[in-house]
């Protein structure tokens, strides 16, 4: 999962469809696809975040990196814990899921 990860994060970038840090996630959830967490998020913040897109009907996905190896990602120099993904196709949202869930299995 981490190499198509990497590839929509970094697509969603270039296009300028994404919002950065926990506050931001938290706010644009509705208009995302799909919020992006590092293993680096405290845990007070993830259930809120969690919660939130519980509620919103919105999937999260846990990168496998700490945040500031997220922000590195995006091609920032500062850490980033969350990340929201406004366009996202749905084949790919399908594959990174179904993925994830062969993963925790």
């Amino acid at each position: 999962m981490a190499k198509l990860l990497e590839k929509i994060i970094k697509d969603a970038i270039e296009d300028g469809k994404y919002s950065f840090g926990t506050k931001e996630a938290i706010n644009t959830i509705k208009n995302s696809k799909v919020i992006v967490l590092s293993n680096s998020i405290t845990e007070k913040t993830l259930e809120q975040i969690q919660e939130a897109s519980k509620n919103a009907k919105v999937p999260t996905l846990h990168y496998n990196g700490s945040s500031v190896e997220l922000g590195r990602l995006c091609g920032t120099q500062f850490r980033i814990s969350a990340l929201s993904l406004k366009t996202l196709s749905d084949t790919n949202l399908k594959a990174i899921t179904k993925e994830l869930e062969t993963e925790t299995k």
